[in-house]
């Protein structure tokens, strides 16, 4: 008995007309108005091309934003409640100066909780880079004060949340300008 075999699926070859190196160098130019000429809301393009990157390093089509902004801003938003919740430990003492075993313990409690929760969907575990750097860039944002000074006291780590979603945000419609900029083509 002859096994059949399946007819082989022809994918499309496509070539960029534009290379990279220089869609690259334009997106990043496009960029510069956004982190020089707003003044207090400047953006802070740094995190924005870290989740330009994670496009690139989850395939490079449109689906794996379902799976990046969901995970960069899932982590960002916990992170900013974990750094909102800082104020809460205050009764603990300090080891070397003010606040560190506050921020040490909030931090723990609350990274640990993030981790144990990418068991809950799938997307999580598929989107770890972007969940991580969800983590580290409102880290960054938040310790470097990144962000337009419009929010004091304790709402401050919710809007340096915030702000570092929409980092993100604009960090994946520059993937998608990179993208679209290479002009590809379908070749034979």
């Amino acid at each position: 008995m002859a096994a059949t075999q399946a007819p082989e699926i022809q994918q499309a070859e496509y070539k960029n007309t534009l290379p990279l190196w220089l869609a690259v160098a334009i997106t990043v130019l496009v960029s510069v108005p956004f982190t020089l000429w707003l003044g207090k809301y400047n953006f802070a393009v740094w995190c924005s091309f870290i989740v330009w990157a994670e496009y690139f390093a989850l395939g490079t089509k449109p689906a794996a934003l379902k799976v990046m902004l969901p995970s960069f801003a899932y982590s960002a938003t916990l992170t900013g409640l974990t750094l909102a919740a800082i104020p809460l430990l205050g009764f603990l003492p300090s080891l070397v100066v003010p606040g560190d075993l506050t921020v040490g313990v909030a931090l723990f409690v609350g990274v640990a909780f993030m981790v144990y929760s990418m068991n809950w969907w799938k997307g999580f575990q598929e989107g770890s880079l972007p969940f991580f750097n969800g983590i580290s860039m409102v880290l960054a944002i938040y310790f470097t004060s990144s962000y337009p000074a419009i929010v004091q006291g304790p709402f401050t780590p919710l809007w340096a949340a915030l702000w570092t979603i929409l980092m993100g945000c604009f960090g994946a419609v520059l993937a998608l300008f990179n993208v679209w900029i290479l002009f590809p083509r379908k070749v034979n």
